[in-house]
């Protein structure tokens, strides 16, 4: 019982983690576009859209939605886990 814990312990937090991090990697990189002077309308449109895009999860704020779309991964890491050990148990249990 605790390689389950341990495991859907570390699953959703890397799932919860991953998001956030890509979404924030690509915010940070859009924004170093729009410092560039021949891109910047690029870099200031992306950064725009991604942040309508955080707001709509958010009910108007960015940061909520980011953590909205991590938890939400989370929570689907974690139940993809406990599928996984189900099923892993079912066959276990066929074939011994």
């Amino acid at each position: 019982m605790s390689n389950l814990l341990r495991s859907l312990a570390l699953t959703t937090l890397f799932s919860f983690t991953t998001p956030i991090v890509f979404l924030g990697g690509l915010l940070l990189m859009l924004w170093v576009l729009s410092l560039l002077p021949l891109i910047a309308f690029v870099g200031q449109f992306g950064e725009n859209q991604l942040v309508e895009f955080l707001t709509i999860f958010g009910n108007g704020c960015p940061l909520t939605g980011l953590f909205i779309i991590g938890a939400t991964c989370g929570l689907v890491g974690g139940v993809f886990n406990l599928f996984n050990f189900c099923l892993y148990q079912n066959i276990r249990v066929r074939n011994p």
